[in-house]
C-alpha cells in the first residue's frame, strides 16, 4: 500500500477554529520542519569527525531528521490547504487535513531511533543485530496497533480508541524496559564515566520524550475536543518529536564524538568488538 493511500484513509474535515488557534499550529508545524532540517545538516556535516565505527549512528541520526523534515512539509503544507483567511477570520476550505503522514513518519523513524542508540553501545556485532531487530520490530507494532486507533475521533463513543491505545502500550512498556533495564549493564559496562553518562542520558532522554506520546494520544478521551484537540495534538506531538528526534539526535552526537576521540587517542578497547 502506498504512502498517500495510507493518508487518505486518515483524513478528516478540518474543524472550525479561531486564527490564534490556527495561527500557533501554523507556527509550530513551521518550527518543526526548519528543527528538523537544522539538525540533519548539522549531524550529517559531523560524521567525517566521527571514527568509522560511530559513523553509521550519526547518519542514521540525521536519516530521522530528515525523513521527519519531509512528513513535517507534507503535514505543513496540508494545514495551509484545510484553512484560509477570509474577511479576517479563518475558515475551512473544504480539503481534509490529515495527520497520517505522523505515522508514516513514526514507521520509519521510530525503529532508527531505537538502532541509533544501539549502535553507540559496548555491543558486539551480533548482540548489535539482535536488539536492533527486537527493539525495531517492537517499535513498529506499536506504531502498527496505535494507528487505527487515531482514526476513532467520535466524542460519543472512543471506546475503540481506549483499546488501540492500551494495544500499543504493551510494546511501548518492552521498549522502555529494554532500554532502563535490559541494557543497564551494557551501559554501565563503559568505562569513561563521561560517555557512561551520555548513554544513560541518552536512554532516559528517549523514555521521559516517548511518554509524552501515549498522553497526546489520550486528549480527546480526556474530554478535549473540537478545535482544542486538532490543536492539543498537533502542538503535543510536534514538541515531543522534536525532543525525541533532534534532542536525542544531538546526544547520539556527543556520545559518538565522545567515543571517537577516545579511539583515536587508543584508550578505548572497543575495536576488538568489530572482530
Amino acid at each position: 500500500m502506498s504512502e498517500d493511500s495510507v493518508v487518505a484513509q486518515t483524513v478528516a474535515v478540518a474543524v472550525a477554529m479561531s486564527a490564534n488557534q490556527y495561527n500557533l499550529t501554523y507556527d509550530v508545524l513551521s518550527f518543526s520542519l526548519a528543527t528538523m532540517m537544522a539538525t540533519t545538516i548539522f549531524l550529517w556535516m559531523r560524521v567525517p569527525g566521527a571514527a568509522e565505527r560511530y559513523k553509521s549512528a550519526l547518519i542514521i541520526s540525521g536519516l530521522v531528521t530528515f525523513i521527519a523534515a519531509y512528513h513535517y512539509m507534507r503535514i505543513f503544507n496540508s494545514w495551509t490547504e484545510a484553512y484560509a483567511w477570509s474577511d479576517g477570520a479563518i475558515v475551512a476550505t473544504g480539503v481534509p487535513f490529515n495527520d497520517a503522514y505522523r505515522y508514516m513518519d513514526w514507521l520509519l523513524t521510530v525503529p532508527l531511533l531505537l538502532i541509533e542508540i544501539i549502535l553507540v553501545m559496548k555491543l558486539s556485532a551480533e548482540e548489535t543485530t539482535s536488539k536492533a531487530i527486537s527493539l525495531g520490530s517492537a517499535s513498529a507494532l506499536m506504531i502498527i496497533i496505535g494507528y487505527p486507533g487515531e482514526l476513532f475521533r467520535d466524542e460519543d463513543d472512543l471506546t475503540p480508541r481506549y483499546f488501540y491505545w492500551a494495544g500499543a502500550m504493551i510494546p511501548f512498556l518492552y521498549i522502555v524496559k529494554e532500554l532502563l533495564v535490559g541494557l543497564r549493564d551494557v551501559t554501565e559496562s563503559e568505562e569513561d564515566p563521561k560517555t557512561r553518562g551520555l548513554i544513560k542520558m541518552t536512554q532516559i532522554w528517549t523514555v521521559i520524550s516517548w511518554c509524552t506520546y501515549p498522553i497526546v494520544y489520550l486528549f480527546p478521551m480526556l474530554g478535549i475536543t473540537g478545535a482544542n484537540a486538532t490543536v492539543g495534538i498537533q502542538l503535543g506531538y510536534s514538541v515531543s518529536d522534536i525532543i525525541s528526534k533532534c534532542g536525542v539526535g544531538l546526544l547520539i552526537y556527543q556520545v559518538t564524538m565522545a567515543k571517537s576521540a577516545a579511539i583515536k587517542s587508543g584508550n578505548s578497547d572497543e575495536a576488538r568488538l568489530l572482530n
